[in-house]
């Protein structure tokens, strides 16, 4: 009975340690070094300015809520092409993310932005790391929209900071690109008399 109540009482201290009001939770580190976030990342949205074929000028937004008990800060999120009739090519000079969703713009973010094309991924580290709590999207802008319609999906995975971070796959950005006309974002016409 007294080892139960003293593994609770060392489990609920390495849950969660209270520091000014605010519950803090730690992350989960391997003893090889690997750090886990102690509760995932989610993402929440992915969707396109424009769905047809071979538009130019579209950007693709994948939003991800780190939760207030996720242990660790967002430092890297990959984007990865699994599937797709095309290969889908990104100007990552014009990548960007911002705290908040589409509706609820915050404070843009410092990003340094790479690609692996043999890979088809492209990964965005985050200067400084986002904080645990916030949500964040990253607007992705390809050089077109695929020129073959179809459904068109993109993996993403998200890392702590550290030298050995594990990388969190939060599920898949589905895109359906048509051809056609079909998909085209509308606009309001105004007529000048």
């Amino acid at each position: 009975m007294r080892f139960a109540l003293i593994l609770s009482m060392a489990l609920t201290f390495l849950g969660a340690v209270e520091i000014l009001g605010t519950k803090v939770t730690p992350a989960v580190q391997l003893r090889d070094g690997k750090v886990y976030f102690k509760q995932p990342p989610r993402l929440l949205r992915a969707v396109t300015t424009f769905k047809n074929v071979n538009v130019w000028g579209a950007t693709y937004y994948f939003t991800i809520k780190l939760p207030p008990n996720a242990g660790e800060p967002l430092q890297k999120v990959n984007i990865n092409q699994h599937e797709g009739l095309d290969r889908v090519n990104f100007d990552l000079d014009d990548s960007f993310a911002f705290i908040g969703n589409l509706s609820n713009r915050g404070k843009k973010l410092s990003l340094d932005v790479t690609s692996d094309r043999k890979l088809k991924t492209v990964s965005l580290k985050f200067n400084p790391p986002v904080s645990p709590g916030e949500t964040v999207t990253i607007a992705l802008k390809p050089t077109r929209n695929p020129g073959t319609e179809g459904i068109y999906l993109f993996g993403v995975t998200a890392f702590p900071p550290g030298d050995n971070p594990h990388g969190q796959f939060l599920g898949f950005g589905r895109f359906h690109f048509y051809g056609d006309g079909f998909g085209l974002r509308s606009y309001p016409l105004s007529v000048n008399k």
